[in-house]
């Protein structure tokens, strides 16, 4: 495997749903998934070691439970079971690409996935494997930016690539203030100074907590993924 030039040796990329979906459908596109892995085998190929968590918005979200007429940790449990349909997409279309694969859940699936066990999966970075984490942390009222930033921090990860609708973090939301200041660099303490929305507050005190660097961009970006994978200066990087 080529040796990394990039700053990040190992990295944990956050994909919301809606990176599996066209903008305001629902369901699976496959030519998006496609996209995605072919990002994501360049990285590999670079040296990267590559762990993804999986969103399930494009199926199901927990917090449509009161419209449903569901129990919120029932639709928690079911929008964990959206997470393996979209990881299982994704680790197919890797193999498709030639870069080997694992899919590994928090909850119970084994028929399709190795349960999450934290030394398996370091070994299967190790060995070049992309770990597609599914499941989210196996409990309800936990969203996936909170299972991203515990896997990243279990795992060892030199950065959190929280992959979203924007190009990086605003003074203000740049959907309705059509004078939204970009910034390109924060640290923890300036984000939470001005109340700037980056992700739940439980993933971002974990974040900062443990000095894990969290990188925001646009998913939809032209190669967007293997420029923040390899450290390119892309959207909004926030770091102690």
């Amino acid at each position: 495997m080529t040796e990394s030039k990039s700053p990040f040796q190992r990295i944990l990329l956050k994909i919301s749903g809606e990176g599996f979906a066209r903008e305001g459908e629902t369901g699976l596109d496959t030519e998006l998934v496609k996209g995605l892995a072919e990002q994501l085998r360049s990285l590999t190929t670079d040296g990267i070691q590559v762990a993804c968590v999986i969103g399930g918005g494009n199926i199901l979200r927990g917090k449509q439970s009161g419209s449903l007429g569901i129990a919120r940790a029932t639709a928690d449990y079911m929008g964990m079971l959206a997470t393996v349909i979209n990881g299982l997409a994704l680790a197919d279309a890797l193999e498709s690409n030639g870069v080997p694969t694992r899919v590994m859940s928090a909850i119970d699936v084994h028929k399709v996935c190795e349960p999450f066990i934290r030394r398996r999966a370091l070994r299967h970075l190790e060995k070049g494997r992309v770990v597609v984490l599914v499941g989210g942390l196996g409990s309800p009222y936990f969203t996936t930016d909170t299972a991203a930033a515990q896997r990243a921090i279990e795992l060892d990860c030199d950065a959190l690539l929280k992959a979203t609708m924007v190009d990086g973090v605003y003074d203000k939301d740049p959907h309705v203030h059509k004078d939204a200041v970009h910034l390109p660099e924060l640290s923890f303490d300036q984000v939470i100074q001005r109340q700037l929305r980056v992700m739940d507050q439980t993933a971002f005190t974990l974040c900062r907590e443990h000095d894990l660097p969290l990188l925001v961009f646009d998913m939809n970006a032209e190669d967007g993924l293997s420029h923040a994978g390899r450290g390119h200066n892309i959207g909004t990087i926030i770091r102690n």
